[in-house]
């Protein structure tokens, strides 16, 4: 059997994330998408989103990723929430049966504002 190999980043908040007013959470949040963003337009990420009630609290978003695993981790430590210690990235390979997942090419949220605009 063949295996399609893709880069996943887990987004999790760390035990000690500073202790943000709600502007800086929301500014910090902004530039995270907008971060992501970039990363879209550039064909990079093949999806991403956040996780709505995980078993683990701390899990906050995932993305998968068509590049090397070393790459997305300079990717993701630049990402303003990683680098103010908000957001942890945790990269590991994900293999899957050739075929087996398709990905389409959707626009993504690259501010809050937009994100809860819906459609």
């Amino acid at each position: 059997m063949r295996f399609d190999q893709h880069t996943v980043v887990l987004l999790a908040r760390p035990a000690d994330a500073p202790e943000l007013p709600q502007d800086a959470i929301d500014r910090l949040q902004d530039a995270h998408l907008a971060h992501q963003a970039g990363l879209v337009q550039q064909g990079l990420v093949l999806a991403a989103g956040p996780f709505l009630h995980p078993d683990d609290e701390q899990l906050r978003g995932f993305v998968v990723l068509s590049i090397a695993p070393d790459e997305a981790r300079a990717l993701f430590a630049n990402d303003p929430a990683v680098r103010a210690g908000h957001l942890v990235a945790r990269v590991t390979t994900w293999l899957l049966p050739e075929g087996n997942l398709r990905f389409e090419s959707v626009p993504v949220p690259q501010s809050m504002l937009e994100a809860a605009a819906g459609d």
